[in-house]
């Protein structure tokens, strides 16, 4: 959630129903991601469209995040006000603002989706992964806590 609120500039409910279904898809792409299909996806994209397989789940997974993102986005969009950004978004937005008339400035939606994908998943992941390893460690080595 403190990622959330840098990002997304709002912090979600525990039991939000979008938010639960938002790190299910995460967390089950993080197991799909180790299957010998998704692997090869990676190398052979154009043939791996067209088998069955864990990767395809993967896919529609992502396009769900996707669409998560890009719909704050557009919620953000909307409720714009320049002089007062609420979170990263909204910094992004005015730089796209400013960069307007520059033909090859790579502050686009289409980067902007990405970045906060980005953000959003690095620190999400990273976060977890290392709070579940000290948990596993204090209790190994119980003694560690006292």
């Amino acid at each position: 959630n403190i990622i959330c609120s840098i990002v997304f500039g709002d912090r979600f409910d525990y039991e939000d129903k979008k938010f639960l279904a938002l790190i299910d898809w995460i967390e089950e792409n993080n197991r799909l991601q180790v299957s010998i299909q998704t692997q090869l996806y990676n190398f052979f994209p154009s043939v791996m469209d067209y088998l069955p397989g864990p990767h395809q789940k993967l896919i529609k997974n992502f396009q769900k995040v996707d669409e998560f993102t890009t719909g704050i986005i557009k919620e953000h969009q909307k409720t714009l006000d320049p002089s007062c950004p609420r979170d990263f978004i909204d910094a992004f937005l005015n730089k796209m603002e400013q960069e307007k008339g520059n033909d090859h400035s790579k502050f686009t939606v289409e980067t902007l989706s990405r970045t906060t994908l980005d953000l959003f998943l690095a620190g999400t992941g990273t976060t977890s992964t290392t709070l579940r390893f000290a948990i596993l460690i204090l209790h190994k080595y119980p003694e560690i806590v006292g």
